[in-house]
């Protein structure tokens, strides 16, 4: 059994967002990954998978990742903020990923023990609440896409990448506690 599946989608193995990961699956003593970008998961819906009833057999790829799920206590969901939402590929993965029958009606029953949400972000936690696209974000991937799915969520962002640019020293700090963090809930896990 694999408590921790990480779904994890960035294009950039050198971007901020993978050092978030190393730093959660290192604190990780069991875990599985499903990396889109690098495996090239396919995000687009067809309209023979929209179309599917529920007792029809998914496609291999999203039985892939029900097992992957299915295997884990705790799903995890790694993902920069691009344009106030995660990237069209992790919203494509949810597209296919959560089929009828096994993340909802008819037939759903599976939920995970918990559900983390680890996104990276350009601007801080502060500034996006001011904004209100903090609670958006939140509404969006807790309560909609992960919803009853899990017996618990966890949403965090860890923003403030922006500095990099004007306050290299600032950012530097920020990004270290951040890490820490991320290692310190992995472990908490």
């Amino acid at each position: 059994m694999s408590p921790v599946h990480v779904v994890y989608a960035h294009p950039d193995p050198g971007s901020f967002t993978r050092e978030v990961l190393d730093a959660f699956v290192g604190g990780l003593s069991s875990y599985t990954v499903s990396d889109l970008y690098g495996s090239g998961f396919q995000p687009v819906l067809s309209a023979t998978e929209y179309a599917r009833p529920a007792s029809a057999p998914v496609p291999s790829d999203v039985a892939a990742e029900h097992k992957l799920l299915d295997a884990a206590e705790v799903w995890a969901f790694v993902y920069p903020v691009w344009w106030a939402d995660c990237p069209a590929m992790l919203k494509g993965w949810f597209d296919r990923v959560w089929t009828v029958g096994w993340a909802y009606k008819p037939g759903w029953g599976r939920v995970a023990r918990r559900a983390v949400v680890l996104c990276t972000a350009g601007h801080t936690v502060a500034e996006l609440e001011k904004s209100g696209v903090h609670q958006a974000m939140r509404t969006t991937m807790v309560d909609d896409r992960i919803g009853a799915r899990a017996s618990s969520s966890d949403f965090v962002v860890l923003g403030g990448s922006v500095l990099a640019g004007s306050d290299p020293a600032g950012w530097a700090s920020m990004k270290a506690a951040h890490l820490a963090g991320v290692a310190e809930l992995a472990r908490s896990l």
